[in-house]
Parts: structure tokens; C-alpha cells; sequence
């Protein structure tokens, strides 16, 4: 039997590749689009038993292909670019897609556990896991949105699903395997850089009443997203749509500092507190974007009372532990 992981290439379906590979797992079948072909890095150091293209994967899975002989499917493909403006594109690849795999996987008693996004609450500031506090500001939020009332529409009318079906709203998510995501890859990523080449770090102004660097997100680590998509599918009986972050807010201001510290004892100096950094020069603002304006959330915090009502009880990394570990890895790489 075989597990498939789409997105497989990207930064959590690769980790969550590496992940099943820790614990044996090697008949994966990895999908995703290689149009930009530097992702195949993320798979380099992982074992697969096949890798089939997004497009022929789907033809084939609903042509019968693949029946009696999956276990699972992680779905974390997507396109994660909330700057997208082709509603189309995202609809068709975001949702459509999506619903397919989803109708196999209830016709074969598959799991299915995919990737949601904390884009679905847009300019909320609650955020539960309820229709009241979900407002998408883009169409990439909304492509989330859409197949999360379809996934809730199904539960309603079957009263439960013969196989798992789960979904994540995954809030900031930084971490190793992310450099192909260019300019949608974390903060953390694109201050380890700044920091490596011009020796500061870069935050937006502030906005919506918040002061300069003081907007605030739930930051969670990746490798914290991937123990809770395994502790779910250790656990098949569980279904649901479930937040996942660290339940904290965090400043950016926090992620800059952690980045030049962490890079600062790379090479042996000492912490700095946030005025010291901004005395020396060492974080700087940056004009708030036009194009963000009305599209921007400008504070997030999961509520994980689903989460740890379905049986998850594991920590998740702070700001501090989870970019000192990164700032580490990415070094290492070089």
C-alpha cells in the first residue's frame, strides 16, 4: 500500500516526506509540478517509490489507477501565492483539485489529511473554527475557504466520514525547504539572508494601528506542523477541520531579532535586544506596501481548543527556539 504525498516537492510536503522516511516509510508516491524544477532539491535526500506529475496524477487516480492500493493521501499541494491575482488558476488548482481527491478518498476509504490556511479568517479577529469569524481577503484564502465549507457540508450530511478526512489552517509556517518559495517564503528565511548579505534585517512600517514591526502573527515551526500531521494519521478516527499554530502571537519584531541573533552567533557575538539592534542599525523599516493595503493581516493567533480536544498535547517552539533552529540548518547548507 502506498502513501501519497502531493505538493510533495514543496516545503511541508517535503518535510512531511523526510518525516515518514524517519519512520520507515518508503513506498510514497510523491506528486507535484516540477515547472520550476529547483524544488526537486527538497527530495534529494528523501526515498520515493514514484514521482507522477500533478496533472497526470489526478487523470489517473479518478481513472481507477491507483484503487485498493493507497493508505493515504497528504495533500499539500497548492498555490500558496496570496499575491495571485488569476481567480481562475486558484480555484481550479486550489479547490477543484482538491474536491476531486477528495471524492476518491471517501469512495475508497482513504485518509485524507490536506492543507488548509489561516488565510480563511482574512481580517477576523477571532480565530475558531466556525463560519462567523471566516473572511478570505484574497482568492487564495478563498480557494481554502471554499473546500473547507465542502469538507463541513459532507461531515453534515454523512454524520461521519467511513474514512479520516482532516483538515489544517496552517497559520505562519517558516522552516527548512523553503527557499524555492522566493518572495512567499517566511520572514525567518528572508532575514537569515538580508542579515548574511547586508548585515540588517528589514521589517514593514507599522499599520492598522500597530507600531513599526509590532504587527503580530502566530509563527509556528515546521517541524511542529509535522508531528501533528502524523499524530493525526496515527489516528485514523479523527476528522475534522483543525487550527494549527502555536496558539501565541509573536511580533515580527520578535522573528528579526531571533534572525540577526542567531546569525550574529554564527560568528560569535553577542545577543542584542531589540533597541540595540535598531540603535546600531542592524533592523530597519521599510515603507507598508500599496498592494497589501485592505489584503493584510495585521495579527493572528490560532485558537487550539479543537486541536487539543482531538488528543494533540505536544508543545509547540517559540519564536526564539524554532528560528535558533533554523538559522542553524540554513547555515549548515551554506
Amino acid at each position: 500500500m502506498y502513501t501519497i504525498v502531493t505538493g510533495a516537492a514543496g516545503f511541508i510536503g517535503s518535510n512531511l516526506v523526510k518525516a515518514l522516511n524517519e519512520r520507515g516509510v518508503r513506498k510514497i508516491i510523491a506528486v507535484d509540478n516540477l515547472s520550476k524544477a529547483d524544488k526537486f532539491k527538497n527530495l534529494v535526500d528523501c526515498e520515493i517509490a514514484d514521482y507522477i506529475d500533478k496533472n497526470e496524477f489526478l487523470d489517473r487516480l479518478l481513472a481507477g489507477d491507483f484503487d485498493g492500493d493507497v493508505d493515504a493521501i497528504l495533500h499539500e499541494g497548492a498555490c500558496s501565492d496570496t499575491m495571485e491575482t488569476d481567480g481562475r488558476y486558484m480555484m481550479e488548482n486550489n479547490y477543484r483539485y482538491s474536491l476531486g481527491l477528495l471524492d476518491w478518498c471517501l469512495d475508497q476509504e482513504v485518509q485524507l489529511l490536506y492543507a488548509s490556511s489561516a488565510a480563511t479568517y482574512g481580517g477576523s479577529s477571532i480565530f475558531k473554527e466556525e463560519r462567523q469569524y471566516e473572511a478570505p481577503l484574497n482568492v487564495y484564502g478563498y480557494s481554502k475557504f471554499l473546500f473547507d465549507q465542502i469538507v463541513r457540508q459532507r461531515l453534515a450530511e454523512a454524520g461521519s466520514f467511513s474514512s479520516q478526512v482532516v483538515g489544517f489552517r496552517y497559520f505562519n509556517v517558516y522552516g527548512p525547504r523553503e527557499s524555492h518559495k522566493g518572495r512567499m517564503a517566511s520572514v525567518a528565511f528572508h532575514h537569515y539572508n538580508q542579515f548574511r548579505v547586508d548585515g540588517k534585517v528589514r521589517l514593514f512600517e507599522g499599520c492598522d494601528g500597530y507600531a513599526n514591526g509590532e504587527q503580530r502573527r502566530d509563527f509556528v515551526f515546521v517541524g511542529d506542523v509535522v508531528k501533528v500531521n502524523l499524530h493525526f494519521l496515527d489516528h485514523p478516527e479523527q476528522s475534522g477541520i483543525f487550527n494549527l499554530g502555536t496558539g501565541r502571537a509573536q511580533s515580527f519584531n520578535d522573528v528579526a531579532v531571533a534572525s540577526a541573533n542567531g546569525c550574529r552567533a554564527l560568528n560569535g557575538e553577542a545577543v542584542l535586544s531589540l533597541a540595540d539592534l535598531r540603535q546600531q542599525g542592524l533592523i530597519e523599516y521599510i515603507q507598508f506596501p500599496e498592494a497589501l493595503k485592505g489584503k493584510y493581516q495585521s495579527f493572528t493567533q490560532a485558537d487550539l481548543t479543537l486541536l487539543r480536544e482531538a488528543g494533540y498535547s505536544g508543545a509547540f517552539a517559540s519564536v526564539e527556539e524554532g528560528v535558533q533552529q533554523y538559522v542553524e540548518w540554513l547555515n549548515a547548507r551554506g
